[in-house]
C-alpha cells in the first residue's frame, strides 16, 4: 500500500471518531450526572423532606413462610436518623410552646391575694391537666403551706416552689432506661415488645423506636407482628427500609406469636443486639386478644427474654388510656410507657398519673409527626418546659 492510500485510511479513521465522540455529546447534552449516594444526603427522589427516598414497599412474600425483608435492595438512599442527645431539647421548646399548664399555675399563685375561689381555680387547672385526684390532693396541700410560710409577693420564690413540687411528683428518681443492650452471657438480642390499643400510634412509634436505636449504633431488627391491619406490616418494612433496619413479617392473618418466634430467632442469627416486636393493637375489652397478646411473650421467651415491654398511650385520651393501661399491665407486665401526643395541650399532668397507676415510668414521649419525634424522657427538661424556663 502506496504512502497516499495509507494517510487515506488513517484520515477515515480519525473521521470516523470523530462522529462516534459528537454524537456521543449530543445525546448526553442536557443530562445531569447523578451524584453518589451517601446516606443521609438530601436526594431528587425525597418527596417527604427527609433527606432520603422513601422505599417502595416489597411484595412477593410467601404465603405460607414468615420472610426477613432486606432493607437494602429497594432503597437508593439511607437516612441518618437525628443523634439522640438533641432530640428533647428541641421537643422541649415545642412543648413549652404549646403546654399551659405551668403558665396557668404561676399566674394563679402570683396573685396578689389568694382566696379560695383562687384555690378553686387552681385545683381544677390540676384536674384538668390529668393530673388525676391523689396527686392534685397532694400537690394542693403543699402549695398551700408554701403560700402560708412564703406568702405570693416574689415570683421567683413561686416558680422555684412550684418547679420543685412538680419535680417531685414526676419523680426524676425512677429507672428510665431503655434495655436494648444485647445479652452478652446468654448471646442473644435484647426483645422489645410494643403493644397499646388501636389508633394510638403503635407501628408508628416501633418504627420511630427503631431510628432512635440506630442513631445510637445498635443493630435492630423489626417483627411485624401486627398480622391482622392489612398495612401495618407494610407500613413497619418503610420505616425499616428508611434506616437500613431488617424486617421479618407474615401473611395477612396469620399467627402473630408466629411471627415474633420467627423474628427473635432472626435477631439471634443475624446478632443483632435488639428485636423489637410491634404487636396488633387491641381493645382492652377483649378479652381472648388480651390473652393472645400473653401468648406472644410466652412464645418469644422459648427464644431469648422480653427485656422490654412498651405500652404505647396517647397523651389526649386521659383518664380513659389510664384504664386501657392497667389492663395491659397485668396481662405483659408492663416496663415502660411511650406517651405520643404530648405537646399543644395542657395535659401534661398524665405524666404523673401514668406512673402512679402503673408504678412504672415514662421513659419516652412523642411531641411531633416527624420522624425523629420520639425522645427519651427527661423528667427535670419536662418541668422546666411546662414552667417556660
Amino acid at each position: 500500500m502506496d504512502s497516499v492510500a495509507l494517510y487515506a485510511v488513517i484520515a477515515v479513521v480519525v473521521l470516523l471518531l470523530a462522529v462516534v465522540v459528537i454524537v456521543g455529546l449530543i445525546r448526553g447534552k442536557g443530562k445531569k450526572s447523578a451524584p453518589p449516594s451517601i446516606p443521609g444526603a438530601a436526594t431528587p427522589e425525597s418527596d417527604d423532606g427527609s433527606g432520603a427516598e422513601i422505599p417502595k414497599s416489597r411484595g412477593g412474600i410467601d404465603a405460607d413462610t414468615t420472610d426477613a425483608v432486606d432493607p437494602g435492595s429497594d432503597t437508593l438512599t439511607l437516612e441518618r436518623p437525628e443523634e439522640v442527645s438533641g432530640r428533647f431539647a428541641r421537643l422541649r421548646a415545642r412543648l413549652a410552646r404549646g403546654n399551659k399548664l405551668g403558665q396557668s399555675l404561676l399566674s394563679l399563685l402570683s396573685r396578689s391575694t389568694i382566696d379560695e375561689d383562687t384555690w378553686d381555680e387552681i385545683e381544677e387547672t390540676l384536674l384538668t391537666s390529668d393530673l388525676g385526684v391523689g396527686p392534685t390532693n397532694e400537690l394542693m396541700e403543699r402549695l398551700r403551706t408554701e403560700v402560708k410560710i412564703h406568702g405570693t409577693s416574689d415570683p421567683v420564690v413561686i416558680r422555684d416552689f412550684l418547679r420543685k413540687e412538680l419535680l417531685a411528683l414526676v419523680d426524676p428518681d425512677l429507672d428510665r432506661t431503655l434495655h436494648t443492650e444485647r445479652n452478652m452471657v446468654l448471646e442473644v438480642p435484647a426483645v422489645a415488645m410494643v403493644v397499646g390499643v388501636n389508633g394510638t400510634g403503635k407501628t408508628t412509634t416501633t418504627g420511630k423506636l427503631a431510628r432512635l436505636l440506630v442513631a445510637e449504633d445498635e443493630d435492630v431488627l423489626l417483627g411485624a407482628a401486627d398480622t391482622f391491619r392489612a398495612a401495618a406490616a407494610e407500613q413497619l418494612t418503610t420505616w425499616g427500609q428508611r434506616v437500613g433496619v431488617p424486617v421479618v413479617r407474615g401473611p395477612e392473618g396469620s399467627d402473630p406469636a408466629s411471627v415474633a418466634f420467627e423474628a427473635v430467632s432472626a435477631g439471634i442469627e443475624q446478632e443483632v443486639d435488639c428485636v423489637i416486636i410491634d404487636t396488633a393493637g387491641r381493645l382492652h375489652t377483649k378479652v381472648g386478644l388480651m390473652d393472645e397478646l400473653g401468648k406472644v411473650k410466652r412464645v418469644i421467651e422459648k427464644k431469648a427474654p422480653v427485656t422490654e415491654v412498651l405500652l404505647v398511650l396517647d397523651a389526649t385520651t386521659g383518664q380513659n388510656g389510664l384504664v386501657q393501661a392497667k389492663v395491659f399491665s397485668e396481662v405483659v407486665e408492663v416496663s415502660g410507657v411511650v406517651l405520643t401526643k404530648l405537646d399543644g395541650t395542657a395535659k401534661g399532668g398524665i405524666v404523673v398519673a401514668v406512673q402512679r397507676q402503673l408504678g412504672v415510668p415514662v421513659k419516652l414521649v412523642g411531641l411531633g409527626e416527624g420522624p425523629d419525634d420520639l425522645a427519651p424522657f427527661d423528667p427535670v427538661a419536662f418541668v422546666d418546659a411546662i414552667l417556660g424556663t
